[in-house]
């Protein structure tokens, strides 16, 4: 990475290293469909459920490292397929958790995080502590993806997107009103529980790109910023899209010629976007009621 940042521009770069197309495909698709999710997460007030989902990941991580390093088991061959199905049973019990507790459904996601988390912390310890292995996957290592990754985040888009295409409204309907939902006689709980699964999908996915501690900041910031110019759900999704797109490309580039983390620049320059929309918004509404103001003290003179 030394070398090429020093010899060849990222644009050349691109063209002569396929892991830097690997990178920079798999980031276009993963900033496509994790703000198109994190749209109707955030509606629903559970912004907090990638984080979760990403920690119980993480538990599954440390599973199958545990298995691999520890114990030899060579029949797993990635420990990413161990956090991909431990994300899913995260997001199972949630589900269960937010129907066992109907009033306080948020408190369902601080207990699976503490799980997910003991269980992490436990089977690290058992591996022999804190390795590149873990590390990578805490914030991510997008430049070491491949073909058959690529092809499993392919799959995963088409499948978020064909749900989001056939079942756009009643996705947006339970997102703003359940009860509303429930009258119109749509399936909520199944709605619900196919989403959560796929969700759940998408953020181990996510892991090996931007990392646990950084999966719910692609999914959620954008849509931030979005939310501060959007005029519509729909204009807000497309905004968020375009935002997260921006980032992802501004993140490894800039990542290659600085020669830095890849997974932790795409989140800065993600959360930079936020604060520039944030100023020109207020900058911009303190300007109209300027002139607001000055149209009522001469309508009053």
């Amino acid at each position: 990475m030394n070398v090429l940042a020093q010899s060849v521009p990222f644009i050349l770069a691109l063209f002569e290293h396929s892991f830097l197309r690997y990178a920079l495909l798999t980031g276009l698709i993963m900033g496509g469909i994790t703000p198109l999710i994190g749209a109707f997460v955030v509606i629903r007030r559970l912004s907090f459920i990638a984080d979760t989902l990403s920690h119980f990941s993480l538990a599954g991580l440390s599973i199958g490292l545990f298995l691999i390093n520890t114990l030899g088991y060579t029949f797993i061959s990635d420990p990413l397929y161990l956090a991909i199905i431990a994300s899913i049973i995260g997001a199972l019990i949630i589900e269960i958790l937010r129907g066992y507790y109907e009033n306080y459904k948020e408190i369902s996601m601080p207990i699976v995080m503490s799980l997910g988390t003991a269980l992490s912390a436990l089977f690290i310890s058992l591996s022999g502590g804190f390795n590149t292995s873990i590390y990578n996957f805490l914030f991510g290592s997008i430049l070491t993806v491949g073909d058959k990754y690529l092809a499993v985040m392919s799959t995963t888009a088409i499948l978020v997107l064909a749900l989001v295409f056939f079942y756009y409204r009643k996705l947006v309907i339970i997102s703003f009103d359940e009860s509303h939902a429930r009258l119109l006689g749509i399936k909520v709980g199944r709605f619900q529980f196919v989403s959560t699964l796929i969700l759940a999908l998408v953020v181990s996915l996510s892991i090996a790109t931007v990392g646990v501690l950084l999966v719910s900041s692609l999914m959620i910031i954008p849509v931030a910023a979005a939310m501060k110019i959007g005029k519509s759900f729909k204009n807000t999704i497309f905004i968020a899209v375009l935002f997260s797109e921006l980032s992802v490309i501004g993140g490894l580039w800039l990542s290659y010629d600085l020669n830095i983390a890849s997974g932790a620049t795409i989140v800065l320059v993600n959360i930079f976007i936020l604060f520039v929309v944030v100023i020109i918004k207020h900058i911009y509404t303190n300007q109209l009621r300027s002139k607001r103001t000055t149209k009522e003290d001469v309508g009053n003179v």
